[in-house]
């Protein structure tokens, strides 16, 4: 299958409900898409032609998701990995990360960026619906500027901003919160929905934080709706956990319906939603895996491990199979209570990544 005909299979999911399979049904369609991806980027991407070189057996053999090889997540911060010719590379998109500290890069041509954005948009829908409604992105525009160019932040408020309208951002170029223009906006919309977005660190940081040291009460309704994710890491010093999070956000802001999502830079678009029992889901276009850290065996259900997840969406780079650095456990699968089929699971924090033997030295190029 070469990679014409894998685009326009893809192209034909069905976006209607994005967590229809059950286990069985999953296991066979991902499988023969995680097979055709990789022989795609093995001929296309030398770094990729090397990783597989590190396993024993041919792309024939994978009789499971199980046997496909997980690429260390760290390798994009330190090789460009694509599968596409250079001229076609529309957008490069980076990891967000403190001074100093590498980043991730992932290219995308034109056909895996619309992609990603069409199952973006299947995820969040069955979450929000299908309304678009007043949205507060809780960052500044100034993020924006350059398009061609992203980091993780800066994709993610692209990617949802799809489905608000009347876009307000509430924070200035230094991150400080626009208090009298938000006062504003709410008094205007808060009759009815407002959709708010933000990446979770800045959430806390600059409005949620503000409002509790301030002791101030931000009225945004008792229909809005947040969806926020990444830089938990940099709550856990702060003793802010995932309850804690919302239950200021319910005190100080009035809201109470909130979403987590768990995703990353590398797998833009196959995003794991968190649903009202707590748990993040695994899309019919996605899957996770739980890793023993030190023999990277499969774990079993309910045991705690390294996450690795899957993906059938990138075409343009070899991000189809990653072993990410964070810890998490998979609860069931397809007997959620919410009703959504496929594994549920929870994600733990980081791990020590020394504990991660034989993913640091690994060499692709």
């Amino acid at each position: 299958m070469n990679e014409d005909f894998l685009n326009n299979k893809l192209d034909e999911l069905n976006l209607d409900n994005p967590y229809s399979l059950n286990a069985k049904e999953k296991s066979s369609f991902l499988l023969g898409f995680l097979k055709e991806l990789s022989l795609v980027h093995q001929k296309k991407c030398l770094g990729y032609r090397n990783f597989l070189k590190l396993f024993p057996g041919t792309i024939s053999d994978w009789q499971s998701i199980g046997h496909v090889p997980a690429m260390p997540v760290r390798l994009f911060k330190m090789h460009d990995l694509y599968s596409i010719e250079s001229a076609s590379i529309l957008k490069t998109l980076t990891s967000s990360g403190t001074s100093g500290q590498r980043v991730s890069k992932i290219f995308l041509d034109a056909i895996t960026a619309k992609r990603q954005s069409r199952i973006l948009a299947s995820i969040t829908k069955n979450f929000v619906g299908k309304n678009r409604v007043p949205m507060v992105i809780v960052d500044s525009e100034d993020l924006l500027k350059d398009r061609t160019k992203l980091n993780a932040r800066a994709a993610g408020i692209l990617g949802y901003s799809v489905f608000g309208r009347d876009h307000f951002y509430c924070l200035d170029s230094d991150l400080h919160i626009l208090v009298v223009e938000l006062h504003a906006y709410l008094e205007k919309y808060n009759h009815g929905p407002i959709l708010i977005f933000g990446f979770t660190f800045v959430v806390w940081q600059s409005l949620l934080k503000f409002a509790v040291n301030n002791n101030i009460k931000l009225n945004f309704g008792d229909q809005s709706i947040l969806i926020h994710g990444g830089g938990w890491k940099k709550l856990e010093g702060q003793k802010v956990d995932n309850k804690k999070f919302k239950d200021l956000l319910k005190d100080h802001l009035g809201i109470s319906k909130i979403h987590n999502y768990y995703g990353m830079v590398e797998q833009v678009g196959s995003i794991f939603m968190e649903c009202s029992h707590g748990y993040l889901h695994c899309p019919d276009y996605a899957e996770v895996l739980i890793r023993d850290p030190s023999t990277l065996d499969v774990c079993d259900f309910g045991k705690e491990g390294v996450v690795q997840v899957l993906s059938i969406l990138p075409v343009s780079y070899p991000g189809h199979s990653l072993l990410t650095e964070d810890l998490g456990t998979i609860h069931g699968q397809d007997d959620c209570g919410c009703g959504r089929m496929g594994k549920y699971f929870t994600v733990s924090g980081r791990m020590p990544l020394a504990e991660l033997r034989g993913c640091s030295d690994t060499r692709v190029v």
